[in-house]
């Protein structure tokens, strides 16, 4: 890799070089900042992981709690045929959402009143597992929901800091170097120009 840019040290170049250098420093400074709220919605989103996990996991052992007293009281065989024409728990609607031009799917979830599926060969525990999976399935939506837009903004974290890593520490001290190439290269320029008109003022 090059310590400087390929460019010719005229003065044009210079004042080129010179109004680049401020766009691609702004860029930087724009680029840290978005890196700096990714990180902390990174963080928000991290803790609403871990409280919603512990939650989807303790409405997971009551449904499959209750689940397993409807089997021992009904019946494995008696469940199927009930399942069948189960009326729907829940409602959902998954919508994009954008957040740090980061986009992932918001969703909305809701239970849904408990409609009867029959009297004969029912047991009261029955409208307890079926609300228990409903509300299940309500925190592992949210659950979903979180996780997907954790690794989202995640990977946009890492590139962000990639392109603020590249601007930090290559491209803009690359400008830098070029600039202080052909400064250096002008001012010796017209230190040779200025000796050569001594030289010849002394001679004329």
């Amino acid at each position: 890799m090059r310590d400087r840019l390929n460019i010719p040290p005229t003065k044009s170049s210079l004042l080129d070089l010179k109004r680049r250098l401020v766009f691609l420093n702004e860029g930087y400074r724009l680029l840290e900042r978005k890196r700096e709220l990714l990180t902390r919605l990174v963080y928000e989103k991290l803790a609403e992981y871990r409280k919603l996990n512990v939650s989807a996991r303790d409405a997971m052992k009551l449904a499959y709690r209750w689940l397993s007293v409807t089997q021992m009281r009904m019946g494995s065989q008696r469940i199927r045929q009930l399942a069948i024409g189960m009326p729907q728990g829940v409602e959902a609607k998954v919508l994009p959402r954008r957040n740090m031009s980061v986009q992932y799917p918001a969703v909305e979830i809701r239970k849904l009143p408990l409609l009867p599926v029959g009297i004969l060969g029912t047991d009261a525990s029955l409208d307890e597992t079926r609300s228990s999976f409903s509300e299940m399935m309500v925190r592992a939506a949210q659950l979903a929901e979180i996780e997907t837009a954790l690794w989202r903004l995640l990977e946009e974290q890492r590139k962000t800091q990639k392109r603020v890593n590249a601007l930090r520490y290559n491209v803009i001290p690359r400008y830098e170097r070029t600039i202080a190439y052909i400064e250096s290269t002008l001012e010796e320029e017209e230190r040779n120009t200025l000796f050569q008109l001594k030289v010849l003022t002394q001679r004329a």
